[in-house]
């Protein structure tokens, strides 16, 4: 899945996709610090790990500029715009080796399956699974991604 683009030396984005919760949102609005960790499965063991962001949700005016930089991905919920503060190497010595086979191909099948519904399934999945943490942060996901687009959509009288 091509959701992490290196922007300069200094800012990586990651095109965030729905899943079962929303835990790095919430926690991002609440503390900007952010960890992405990189692993070598293969070759000399090497940890890195980085530094600040912010979320970008749909709504917002940097979106369409960044989400430009990605191939559409069904399920985009929002980006993470990340500042490297910090790149520190770790040894990794315990990180098993692995192969890489191919990419996963479920979450963006079940996406798809969400997505026949119109962007409702989507949403509707949002309101019930994505607006808080596990420990009860608000993500802001229906605020600043939904009623505001469902809001400026005209409406039809039947």
């Amino acid at each position: 899945m091509d959701s992490l683009k290196v922007i300069d030396n200094n800012r990586v984005v990651w095109l965030n996709v729905t899943g079962s919760g929303n835990e790095t949102s919430a926690h991002i609005q609440q503390n900007n610090r952010m960890t992405i960790m990189f692993m070598a499965f293969e070759g000399i063991p090497m940890i890195l790990r980085y530094g600040k962001a912010k979320v970008i949700h749909i709504n917002e005016p940097e979106w369409q500029a960044l989400f430009s930089l990605f191939q559409p991905i069904t399920g985009a919920r929002q980006i993470f715009d990340l500042s490297v503060a910090l790149v520190q190497t770790s040894c990794g010595m315990a990180v098993p080796f692995f192969d890489y086979v191919k990419q996963r191909g479920q979450l963006k099948d079940w996406a798809i399956k969400k997505g026949e519904k119109g962007e409702k399934g989507l949403k509707e999945y949002w309101q019930t699974k994505n607006q808080q943490s596990l420990d009860g942060i608000p993500t802001n996901i229906i605020s600043k991604n939904v009623y505001q687009v469902m809001l400026s959509q005209p409406r039809f009288s039947g």
